[in-house]
């Protein structure tokens, strides 16, 4: 993702694919090729390279809290060390959805998705805080989820 130069163009046609999908991941080969003006097989082809490239993923997005999954949280995290590095601790373990390295208070941001509150805390105490480096967590309880949508286009 950091080096743009290797990043594929998108036409304007894979770039209706991409939206047709992000509005239905199930839509038929067939209908999606009628909205654009392309065959089936050249829209299964295009969907192919797309997703051999890293730009999509088709998945199945589900409601963590309709699993059992109750307490959510942003979780901002400080490192002495490079933030990319713990980005990549981070990324391995598996409560959190989400993880970004950021230039603001926090060096890295990462989603948690946790079964309850005693699941958050042992996240935090033994598994994050203990990575080195790390000198400070904050943790943002979600109250409510009000719209978590993979919809936004290609723009």
């Amino acid at each position: 993702m950091s080096d743009k130069s290797k990043a594929p163009v998108l036409d304007d046609v894979s770039k209706q694919i991409i939206e047709l999908l992000q509005q239905d991941g199930r839509r038929p080969y067939a209908e999606i090729g009628r909205a654009v003006g392309l065959s089936e097989a050249a829209v299964r082809q295009r969907v192919q390279r797309l997703t051999d490239a890293g730009i999509v993923q088709i998945v199945a997005v589900t409601d963590p809290r309709q699993l059992g999954f109750s307490r959510m949280a942003m979780v901002g995290i400080r490192t002495t060390g490079d933030p990319r590095e713990l980005a990549e601790a981070i990324k391995a373990i598996d409560e959190f959805a989400y993880v970004v390295v950021t230039l603001g208070s926090f060096d890295v941001l990462a989603e948690a998705i946790c079964e309850t509150d005693e699941d958050l805390l042992e996240l935090l105490s033994t598994r994050v805080r203990t990575i080195p480096g790390v000198t400070h967590t904050e943790s943002f309880l979600y109250a409510g989820l009000h719209k978590d949508f993979y919809n936004w286009g290609t723009r």
